[in-house]
């Protein structure tokens, strides 16, 4: 019995060892690097074709494990170590082949691949060597001047740069290319090529180097040259300079002097110059044979030029001699007239200091008497310096007398501009100081007037102020405003008496008519200030007895004003939204309570007009306070309706959620139970219980419609939280109707085709059943009618798979929607039928027509009747049971994990450890 599994193992395995060793001795052919590029790519190609084939060897291998496993499962004990022996050879032996098909294709193609790369980058250097050849083949170019130059020397020395940085790649190409070289042994990366590579590159590397060299060298030339015309034009720039300034000094220094120094200037410029020219003409005669004819042509034009610079030099150094010789004659003319004037500006510079040190000698004056003696000493000052005005216009004759000669009279005209300067300044500080003390004796007499028409405006208004105050604190401030204008006003008293007594100090000082009008002023103002000094005294005695009054308003006012406030800020409080229904109707709550502290509080307030007389401050405190009560009492009952408003709509949204979601879970529970299996109502009933919920549901959706109204009423008056709590239900019910609605439309559809079909059948059952009726009613008189009656009976016998057919539709349809009476009706009529069917086939035989009706003669009673009886009586009980038997049959089919072939699942475990599904590692 166990032979033919045997033998099935063996020839799987033998299979698998021959492709396996088939498949080893490919690739020991293929697994070699040697060779040109064309060997290696076809055996490349062909370890490509021989993992290709990995596949193949894999199904050989799951079809020895299947023979193992189905040879494992009819041996004994002591079999079964041999053949897991083998498998676990087997098992090593495609290891090996697996992992040596992936490692050779893996080496062959990373050989591959690492000689494409050296190829790529063997072309990129050879091309960098062509361009580079191409670059530095021309001459060298002569440019125009030193900065071409540089750019000329900073591009080849780029060049040189980017040569020696292509050694290290050189040096890595060369690596490469002794690396492949012990890999596949090929002449195109020998040695000989990787000398030819390194001596074509060292070939550009020496071109590149004598270039820059001479480049540096052309440069550095051009830069010496620059140099030294940059020297040259510095020492004419310092000449030139040194040369101005012996020019400007002359007029400070003796002529002497200066003549020597243009002298030495001269001999400088003669022999220096003409050394340092020569010198730049010999240096420029290398430096032309580098350069560009326009370049050439651009130097002889700057040394032409530093040429002329050098001979206008020597023209001014001889000019400016001649001039010094002509200053010497006219010096001495000039230093007797100089002296003079300088005597006589220093002796009117001592004069005025004179009369400044006795403006400045006095002290500060301290009392009006001082300041009128100050005042008179400006004055004689003033006439002491208009006397000198004659002395000051004799220096300027003298100094412009000395105009004539050449000679610098800067220092000494400096010196007669400074003295009449002095002069001038002096001069107006005596005016300033003597105007500024008229000044201020006249301020210090009008200063009195002056305050006190500021200070009666303030008074006046004090008086106005306080001529209907009633407040106690308000009449303590004013009580000590009115006793300090006293104090002023009194002070003013005694400076209006002391002008009086001044008549004559005042006509000395602003004249007799401006002081006739002085004193009536001042008259004046003593009758106005003796008015408003009785009107602030009787204004201080009435003031006085108000502050002894209106103390108990104080005491019942302050604590009614805090609970108020108090009050207020419970209403405050309370203008948060509320999260849900709670919230609301217990704030709801507390704004009631705060009512009923409004009514307690108007009681009190109540109590405490009475204390309220004909104080006017008293009546608009209390008016005041009324009117911050009406508008509190305002707020809170607009506050308590919003509440209430707020509560009911919270109370309403949730009455018609709470419907709707009881409608939505009882229709489900209907829905649900028509999946029972009692089977207690027919189709009909229940296609139309479900046209009934199908008919509600447009005012269930209007409904829904309402309550989200409603529901956006609360999240309008919720905080945050309850507004999103609340979208979440809305969002909950909607999904639950529209859920509700699909599968009450599906489960209609299911009833009304379970419906239609049940007609079907059934209509198609009557007609075969008349049939079969109609048949069974006649009664044949000769064998030609009994064969048409048989005949009929087959083509109805025919028909019955179609029947059995409609029947199964009709019942697969039943498991899903669920049992009903009708079907078990139908199931009833079609199993009848078949029997009658049955019945009538088998008892309508041609000997029923051998004896008459009248003549046939009753067999005999026994026991088959009464079998054949009751078996066709259990013919319906039996073919349930044949029905239960095929749907436990078909139970493992739904779930094939559960089938019971996988009960032992022992082959399973022969997987390979092994597996590499993707392209191999490079």
């Amino acid at each position: 019995m166990t032979q033919q599994p045997q033998d099935e193992f063996d020839t799987s395995v033998e299979n698998a060892e021959a492709w396996m060793k088939a498949i080893q001795e490919r690739l020991r052919i293929n697994d070699n690097t040697k060779g040109p590029r064309s060997a290696l790519e076809a055996r490349l190609r062909e370890t490509e074709k021989i993992c290709a084939l990995e596949p193949e060897g894999r199904l050989k291998m799951d079809l020895v494990l299947m023979k193992a496993d189905a040879l494992l499962r009819c041996i004994s004990e002591e079999e079964k170590h041999e053949i897991l022996s083998k498998l676990k050879d087997i098992k090593a032996m495609w290891e090996e082949t697996a992992i040596y098909i992936t490692h050779c294709h893996s080496r062959i193609e990373w050989v591959w691949l690492h000689w494409s790369e050296y190829l790529k980058a063997q072309d990129e250097f050879y091309a960098w060597i062509h361009n580079m050849k191409v670059t530095l083949e021309p001459d060298i170019e002569l440019q125009l001047g030193l900065k071409e130059k540089q750019w000329q020397l900073s591009h080849s020395q780029v060049l040189l740069n980017d040569v020696l940085n292509q050694s290290v790649l050189l040096e890595r190409l060369l690596e490469e290319a002794a690396s492949l070289f012990n890999r596949i042994g090929d002449p195109s990366v020998d040695e000989d090529v990787q000398k030819k590579m390194k001596v074509e590159y060292e070939e550009i590397k020496a071109e590149a180097q004598c270039r820059v060299k001479l480049l540096e060298k052309i440069t550095k030339e051009h830069e010496q040259y620059k140099t030294s015309v940059d020297q040259f034009q510095l020492w004419l720039n310092g000449v030139t300079e040194r040369l101005n300034c012996c020019i400007g000094e002359t007029t400070k220094l003796p002529a002497d002097n200066g003549l020597k120094t243009l002298q030495v200037l001269y001999d400088t410029v003669l022999v220096g110059g003409g050394r340092k020219l020569k010198c730049l003409e010999v240096q420029s005669t290398g430096v032309i044979q580098n350069t560009s004819p326009l370049g050439a042509g651009k130097m002889k034009d700057e040394l032409e030029e530093l040429r002329k610079a050098l001979e206008k030099l020597k023209l001014i150094c001889v000019e400016e001699e001649e001039r010094m010789h002509k200053i010497l004659k006219s010096e001495s003319a000039y230093q007797s007239q100089a002296r003079q004037l300088e005597a006589e500006v220093q002796e009117f510079r001592k004069m005025l200091q004179r009369l400044e040190d006795d403006l400045e000698s006095g002290e500060k004056p301290k009392s009006e008497e001082d300041l009128v003696a100050l005042w008179r000493k400006y004055i004689a000052t003033r006439a002491a310096l208009a006397a000198e005005e004659s002395k000051v216009e004799r220096l300027k004759a003298q100094l412009k007398e000395l105009f004539r000669f050449s000679q610098n009279i800067q220092p000494l005209s400096d010196g007669v501009v400074a003295a009449i300067r002095e002069y001038q300044r002096v001069k107006g500080k005596t005016f300033k100081m003597s105007t500024g003390t008229e000044t201020e004796l006249r301020q210090s007499f009008q200063n009195p007037l002056r305050e006190f028409q500021l200070w009666k405006p303030s008074a006046q208004r004090l008086l106005d102020s306080t001529a209907n105050v009633a407040e106690p604190s308000l009449t303590h401030a004013f009580l000590l405003q009115i006793e300090a204008c006293l104090a002023q006003s009194s002070q003013f008293k005694e400076q209006l008496m002391m002008l009086q007594l001044k008549k004559d100090l005042l006509s000395s000082i602003f004249g007799e008519e401006r002081a006739k009008s002085l004193l009536v002023e001042v008259t004046d103002t003593a009758k106005e200030r003796e008015i408003l000094h009785k009107s602030l005294l009787q204004r201080r005695s009435r003031l006085q007895s108000l502050v002894t009054q209106h103390k108990d308003f104080d005491a019942g006012f302050v604590p009614l004003q805090k609970k108020l406030s108090t009050i207020r800020a419970k209403v405050d409080l309370e203008n948060e939204p509320q999260p849900d229904l709670l919230g609301k109707e217990t704030r709801l709550q507390r704004l009631q309570m705060i009512q009923e502290e409004l009514a307690e509080f108007i009681v009190q307030m109540e109590e405490l007009e009475n204390l309220v007389q004909s104080n006017p401050t008293h009546r608009r405190k209390m008016n005041q306070l009324s009117s911050d009560y009406q508008t509190l009492k305002r707020s809170l009952e607009i506050i308590l309706a919003r509440t209430e408003k707020h509560v009911r709509e919270h109370w309403t949204f949730n009455n018609k959620l709470s419907d709707l979601q009881r409608w939505i879970t009882m229709t489900e529970q209907k829905l649900e139970s028509y999946q029972d299996a009692s089977g207690e109502r027919n189709t009909a009933s229940r296609v139309a219980d479900l046209e009934g919920l199908l008919a509600e549901f447009p005012s269930k959706e209007i409904q829904l419609h309402l309550v989200g109204a409603h529901g956006q009423l609360v999240i309008e008056s919720s905080s945050p939280e309850g507004a999103a709590h609340v979208h979440t239900e809305m969002n909950q019910l909607t999904e639950s109707l529209r859920s509700l609605k699909k599968m009450t439309i599906s489960k209609e559809e299911e009833n009304s085709h379970l419906l239609k079909l049940m007609k079907d059948f059934e209509q198609w059952l009557h007609v075969e059943n008349d049939k079969l009726s109609k048949i069974l009613v006649t009664k044949p008189s000769s064998c030609e009618e009994v064969k048409a009656i048989h005949s009929k009976l087959k083509e109805l016998q025919s028909r019955v798979p179609e029947g059995q057919r409609l029947f199964e539709d009709l019942r697969s349809l039943q498991t899903v929607v669920g049992t009903s009476e009708d079907v078990e009706d139908l199931r009833y009529q079609w199993m009848l039928y078949k029997s009658k069917l049955k019945d009538s086939s088998s008892s309508l035989t041609p000997r029923s027509l051998e004896e008459p009706d009248g003549f046939r003669k009753r067999r005999p009673g026994g026991m088959c009747p009464f079998l054949h009886r009751v078996c066709w009586a259990a013919l319906p009980l039996q073919i349930l049971l044949l029905f239960l038997l095929l749907l436990a049959f078909l139970l493992p089919l739904v779930e094939e994990t559960h089938s019971c072939k996988f009960a032992n699942n022992f082959a399973r475990s022969f997987n390979l450890m092994l597996r590499y599904e993707g392209p191999p590692p490079t």
